[in-house]
């Protein structure tokens, strides 16, 4: 087991700090004798910890290619034959590729893999073909393609498309598709996605059978038609605002934005690219040059792999590094505490943290620029109050300068395992940024049961300012989402209630019957959001009647924009969209009730 390397020798120290030390024992040792005391037989060494390395290789599970690399086609088809159906297996890999251009390649993705390229632009490295993502597995059914990511890469379709069908947690960031993308799987199948961010795809965007997407800050040459729910924010060439017929919300721009941290190479050195922050941004940060922002080596990041325990990662961020967690599954026995301003905390491969006996995985204090991004939280047997946490209770200061950004962070309670949570993300802090969260009490896979994988509430936000742009919380035993901080904003929304509901008794919230999906609190007089859309399921007792999606006070400050409610083939039922607002789904036809403006 890793840990935390001592040294009791002076050696390697300067002759200034070496007197140093030996007049500070020497001191120590004559005390006693100056006070008349006997002197230890022998004085106990001085023990300093050894600084943690910064740097250093990525790991097995991390495979980097360059264009005169042999056997790429065939290492790529390795990795998907394990993965391609691997939902709840234990493999990682990030397959990273050197600037420069790669011809017939098509790289198909399985669970928790991600690509990407190496480069400061997309267009640095570019593959003539394809990365693909299909449901041959799942016959043609894409709504569990989970987990997996492209990143940073140019890509010349051989047939003019790239398919992409994916549901929850596939991110497709910083994309150059010279031609069109497909969102559905071979034959039309069944399809639950998405998000698309800082990405330009020269042709249209098909989603086809997609029931929902979320689209920011990139460019598109055309968007062919939408299911339930599709938001665009700062999307050039987004179809215009339509909802409900057809269901597209549009918002010119997206109001505070800041891309995700990524790795690439600067010559042969690797670093973390930091774009900076964008305020009313519409388009992406890469198409004139080189992004906007700063960069880190990577020997200010202590490199992590699976085993290592919590405190030497702790050990690193006192030291001052940052986090950069290679795939595989880390064990934590207690929470990983971030308390520096400006720390980035980046995953790659789908990094899974897994507290143990009850602990929270990550804690952050109350400080600027914060980064975390790229890696699974998957509960623990033993129930963690929370999963994550920003900032500390009563966290309260103005980080609107420098926020702290939340980004393809992806949160489990059960699936892989019986997981329990109270609370799976709690912001404290104000002004922070959760920009494509997935918070998933599972419904299906092992350890899945009303009270196995109990879960009463998604996410709460308590932190004044807090936006949210692309939020996935589906399936808990309450509430998915409270909002109790003020002036909060969300764009775009996805959410399903439990399927597994026993009995209306079971979801009774006093006289109300369900618990809102996204509950505004009593007390908040400032909030607003845009296209969100919540979904019922309930399989195990079809006549369960739930109140309504969303609930909130009844005040001209509190708004929302484009709702909808859905009745997945009439198992169970909304009586309202918002508060009293809103028909009733009836029937099995699954045909949404829908809000434009609410009040």
């Amino acid at each position: 087991m890793p840990h935390i390397p001592t040294d009791s020798s002076d050696s390697g120290r300067s002759p200034l700090a070496r007197r140093s030390v030996l007049g500070a024992m020497a001191a120590t040792a004559a005390a006693p004798a100056l006070l008349g005391l006997s002197s230890p037989a022998s004085a106990a060494p001085v023990v300093r910890p050894r600084a943690l390395p910064g740097g250093g290789d990525l790991g097995p599970n991390v495979i980097v290619f360059d264009p005169s690399t042999s056997g790429i086609q065939a290492k790529l088809d390795e990795v998907f034959r394990q993965q391609e159906s691997a939902q709840f297996g234990t493999g990682r890999y990030a397959l990273l590729f050197k600037p420069g251009t790669y011809n017939g390649l098509n790289a198909q993705l399985g669970f928790y893999t991600s690509i990407a390229g190496l480069g400061l632009s997309p267009d640095d490295t570019t593959i003539n073909g394809d990365v693909t993502v299909d449901a041959g597995w799942f016959n043609g059914n894409a709504t569990q393609n989970f987990w997996r990511s492209a990143e940073n890469l140019a890509l010349t379709p051989v047939s003019g498309t790239n398919r992409w069908a994916v549901a929850q947690a596939a991110p497709f960031r910083r994309m150059h598709v010279k031609g069109g993308l497909n969102l559905s799987p071979t034959g039309y199948g069944w399809a639950s996605g998405g998000y698309i961010a800082d990405s330009r795809i020269d042709g249209s965007v098909g989603p086809y059978s997609q029931q929902q997407w979320y689209t920011r800050d990139s460019s598109v040459g055309g968007w062919v038609n939408a299911v339930w729910n599709m938001v665009f924010s700062g999307v050039q060439g987004a179809p215009a605002q339509s909802f409900p017929n057809p269901p597209y919300t549009t918002l010119d721009t997206t109001p505070v934005s800041r891309e995700k941290p990524f790795l690439y190479l600067n010559g042969g050195e690797y670093r973390v690219f930091l774009p900076e922050r964008r305020t009313n941004a519409r388009g992406t940060t890469w198409g004139g040059g080189t992004p906007r922002g700063s960069s880190l080596p990577l020997t200010q990041f202590y490199v992590a792999k699976p085993g290592v325990t919590a405190a030497t990662l702790n050990a690193a961020l006192t030291q001052g590094l940052h986090l950069l967690l290679t795939p595989g599954i880390y064990h934590l026995d207690q929470p990983i505490q971030v308390n520096r301003a400006g720390t980035v905390v980046l995953g790659l491969g789908y990094a899974t943290l897994i507290p143990d006996n009850g602990v929270t995985a990550l804690k952050t204090a109350d400080v600027d620029g914060v980064r975390l991004a790229g890696f699974l939280i998957d509960a623990g047997p033993v129930n963690s109050s929370t999963l994550l946490e920003v900032g500390p209770t009563g966290a309260s200061a103005n980080h609107s300068a420098n926020p702290t950004t939340i980004q393809d962070v992806f949160i489990r309670i059960g699936g892989a395992g019986a997981g329990k949570a109270t609370t799976s993300m709690v912001i404290n802090s104000r002004h922070t940024i959760i920009d494509h969260t997935w918070v998933w009490r599972a419904d299906h896979g092992t350890g899945v049961g009303w009270e196995t994988n109990r879960a009463d509430y998604g996410i709460r936000v308590n932190g004044d300012d807090v936006l949210a742009t692309g939020l996935f919380v589906e399936h808990f035993n309450k509430y998915d989402v409270q909002w109790h901080g003020q002036r909060g904003r969300t764009i775009f929304f996805q959410n399903e209630k439990a399927y597994d509901a026993p009995n209306q008794a079971a979801i009774q919230n006093g006289a109300v019957k369900g618990y809102a999906a996204y509950k505004v609190a009593d007390s908040v007089t400032t909030h607003e959001g845009w296209g969100l859309g919540s979904y019922c399921y309930y399989n195990v007792d079809p006549t369960i009647v739930q109140h309504n999606g969303f609930a909130a006070p009844n005040t001209a400050g509190v708004k929302f924009h484009d709702l909808l409610v859905v009745s997945l083939g009439g198992q169970g039922q909304y009586e309202h969209v918002v508060n009293e607002t809103g028909a009733p789904t009836s029937g099995t036809s699954t045909v949404p009730s829908t809000v434009v403006s609410y009040p």
